[in-house]
């Protein structure tokens, strides 16, 4: 239980916000919930059961989020191709429900997807053998994004690639995952991914209970996640992770092995992403290509950029917020949206560089500082 003790006496530490963001999403989640399956649709209190499913999807969004702020906040490392993990555990649920279809398909074949059938497929890969099991479909979840992430980050953390270099290797990592996915013979549905889902663990998709189920597992696993990742980083590890962010050569110079640090967080990181995909997949129902588009891990790094990096909870503002945005704005401005998320990027960099949840200390400091020049004028005077 010393970990619990620790998250309170953290929770009444001045200026900490675990637990005012945990009571609060688990609040809002909680009433969301009830005001779906408890109040009529005639109430106007009533939330309807497609808010519920973007909400969910919002939050899977606000998990990935946190997991670019744990390793760009934090470490220093700008990775570019979190998309690739994200898709990697969508892609492990999305086989797992494919394979819960059964002979309800369009060509009613109970053992292959109705695109195998429609490719002339003879039998199902070894690599689909087991996914029809929940344990094993979540196991392979967490280690095919964690084994790729380890292979990745030992070869470049080893090699001492930093920068805008590892940037683009992340880039170039997720880039060709799209490529590859997009062909017929993967074996993963090509261009149309994984769709057409039916249930899970026995439970029809399309039900309410179902979606609120999800809905409210989803904010649970981002309560979790965020205080593992708090408490992993304000421990003495957490520390050091932080010192290799401010001046590696320094940490390496006092005997920390820097890489293997940095590998760490690497694949913690990728783990919380690819839980993310994997909860965002029955939510939204589909599962392509296109989530492993170099453009999506981007617009991550604009998240974590508008609500404020090396914080956790801004990145999971910033997710909601501009995805939030993103759904208003591309029915008013389809064409323009993502000028407007450029623009929005440009102008938080330069005014806002600590994110919207450092506003408030930005305005304290401006207020400091003029005060602190009127006293100096009369004093002078």
């Amino acid at each position: 239980m010393n970990w619990l003790t620790q998250l309170f006496a953290a929770g009444r530490t001045p200026g900490n916000r675990v637990l005012p963001f945990v009571i609060v999403l688990l609040g809002v989640t909680t009433l969301a919930s009830m005001a779906n399956l408890m109040l009529p649709e005639s109430s106007p209190l009533h939330v309807s059961t497609y808010t519920i499913t973007l909400l969910g999807k919002y939050l899977s969004y606000a998990m990935l989020a946190l997991a670019v702020d744990v390793i760009w906040g934090y470490c220093g490392i700008l990775s570019l191709g979190h998309g690739a993990f994200f898709a990697l555990g969508g892609y492990a649920m999305g086989m797992y429900l494919m394979r819960q279809i059964g002979d309800r398909g369009v060509y009613g074949n109970p053992d292959l997807p109705d695109f195998m059938v429609f490719l002339n497929w003879d039998s199902l890969p070894w690599y689909w053998m087991g996914m029809d099991q929940f344990w094993f479909a979540m196991l392979m979840v967490l280690a095919v994004p964690g084994l790729l992430a380890f292979v990745f980050g030992w070869l470049a953390f080893r090699s001492r690639v930093t920068g805008v270099y590892l940037s683009i290797m992340t880039q170039a990592l997720t880039y060709a995952l799209m490529l590859a996915f997009f062909r017929n013979e993967m074996g993963f549905g090509g261009n149309n991914g994984l769709t057409d889902f039916k249930e899970i663990l026995g439970f029809d998709l399309q039900s309410d209970t179902t979606r609120v189920a999800l809905f409210v597992t989803t904010a649970l696993v981002l309560c979790a996640v965020y205080v593992i990742s708090h408490l992993i980083l304000k421990s003495r590890m957490g520390k050091v992770i932080v010192a290799i962010r401010d001046g590696e050569a320094r940490a390496r110079f006092l005997g920390y092995r820097t890489d293997r640090y940095k590998v760490w967080l690497f694949v913690f990181s990728a783990l919380i992403a690819a839980m993310a995909g994997a909860l965002y997949v029955p939510q939204v129902g589909i599962i392509n290509p296109g989530e492993f588009s170099p453009l999506n891990s981007i617009e991550v790094v604009v998240w974590v950029a508008v609500g404020g990096r090396g914080t956790l909870y801004g990145a999971v503002i910033g997710a909601l917020l501009v995805n939030y945005a993103k759904t208003r704005f591309t029915a008013i401005m389809p064409e323009g949206w993502l000028f407007a998320l450029g623009a929005l990027f440009v102008l938080v960099t330069l005014y806002l560089p600590k994110g919207l949840v450092g506003l408030r200390g930005q305005l304290a400091a401006r207020r400091n500082n003029k005060a602190g020049k009127a006293v100096k004028q009369e004093v002078h005077s």
